[in-house]
């Protein structure tokens, strides 16, 4: 079968974001005809014996990449994350309350999406110093009976991330990871729920993991829709309705990458590589500015802007004429992001960096 050329270039998008390069044709390869079955991935019934092999490797994979413990359930949803911000009170509040910690848009978007639900509280906010710092988790205020503590590992789009697992007792903790999980180890035993949209470290747009201890599956309020409902769909191996199939054999052949990579601890190798070579030039200079504390500073998403805002249209007209593409900050902050997941090559943040360089020269 003849390839498609790529030319050399680089995405730095936040999501739907990059793929590594031996998934993308492998996918390739197999598009038309899955393992001589004569069928696509996309034409397969997701109940047929075509198919579960690979939702059953998919989830075997995950599974050694984080050591998940036996009494954790592997869920492949859909939605994207942000159905979780109303999945996660229907099937844990349980007529308590539930504490939220927000440390950037999407943490402040999953408080506001919960609002509906009675008891939700707010333990720490950062946005009073513009989110360029976490809420330190010893002062998180929480009740001793919420029924759950709701935080996010890494915020995109002002790149703010926790690097330490909680150390919180009795009480489960819910955490958003779509933008940093698989980019190192985690202790999955400090967590409850962990849910993940696909879209940057895992594969294409449209699936949604969730990753939840097997003891607070029985806690779904009864209005619960059988879709929404955690315990259902784990006891339907996440098939109640048709998943989303090519998106689960996509992250299958992205766990497999990441496997023969050397796992998260090659993978968390690359990333600090990364960041630490773009941030030390960022630092380096006082043309390019991130306010972000050290300490939270986002391996994933490396958000800086220039020290005249009027720069930045001609920085991004530049950037796309040199290959490197996705560079934009969000629309809610402006400024500039570079997206550097684990697919994006070491290579790319070198060409960023040079790149950087010479249009700082220019200005």
């Amino acid at each position: 079968m003849m390839m498609v050329k790529m030319s050399c270039k680089f995405n730095f998008s936040a999501g739907p974001a990059i793929l590594p390069k031996k998934v993308l044709l492998k996918a390739q390869t197999e598009l038309l005809n899955w393992q001589n079955s004569g069928m696509s991935v996309m034409e397969m019934s997701h109940r047929g014996k075509e198919y579960a092999p690979i939702i059953e490797n998919a989830e075997l994979n995950l599974r050694k990449l984080l050591n998940l413990p036996n009494n954790y359930k592997v869920l492949f949803l859909q939605g994207g994350a942000v159905t979780q911000n109303f999945m996660v009170p229907m099937n844990l509040l349980n007529s308590k309350t539930a504490s939220y910690v927000i440390s950037g848009y999407w943490s402040k978007r999953t408080f506001n999406d919960a609002q509906p639900f009675s008891g939700i509280n707010l333990a720490a906010s950062s946005e009073s110093i513009n989110y360029t710092k976490a809420p330190i988790v010893k002062k998180w205020d929480y009740k001793k009976d919420d029924s759950y503590i709701h935080f996010c590992l890494n915020e995109t789009i002002h790149g703010v991330e926790y690097f330490d697992d909680p150390n919180i007792k009795n009480i489960p903790i819910v955490c958003d990871m779509s933008s940093t999980i698989l980019s190192r180890s985690i202790n999955v035993s400090s967590y409850g729920v962990i849910y993940a949209g696909a879209q940057k470290n895992i594969g294409p747009a449209g699936l949604t993991i969730l990753i939840v201890r097997d003891d607070l599956l029985d806690f779904a309020d009864k209005k619960t829709p059988s879709t929404f409902n955690w315990k259902t769909q784990s006891e339907n191996n996440s098939m109640i309705n048709t998943p989303s199939s090519f998106g689960i054999y996509m992250a299958g052949l992205v766990f497999d990458w990441i496997l023969d990579s050397g796992g998260l601890q090659a993978m968390e190798k690359s990333n600090i590589k990364k960041a630490n070579y773009l941030y030390d030039f960022i630092d380096s200079t006082d043309f390019y500015i991130n306010n972000i504390d050290n300490q939270n500073r986002s391996r994933m998403n490396v958000s800086f802007t220039i020290h005249d805002n009027e720069l930045i249209a001609d920085f991004l007209t530049g950037a796309e004429k040199n290959g490197l593409f996705g560079l934009k900050g969000h629309r809610l902050v402006g400024g500039l992001r570079a997206s550097i997941y684990n697919a994006m090559p070491y290579d790319g943040v070198v060409a960023l960096v040079d790149y950087m360089k010479e249009f700082k020269d220019k200005y």
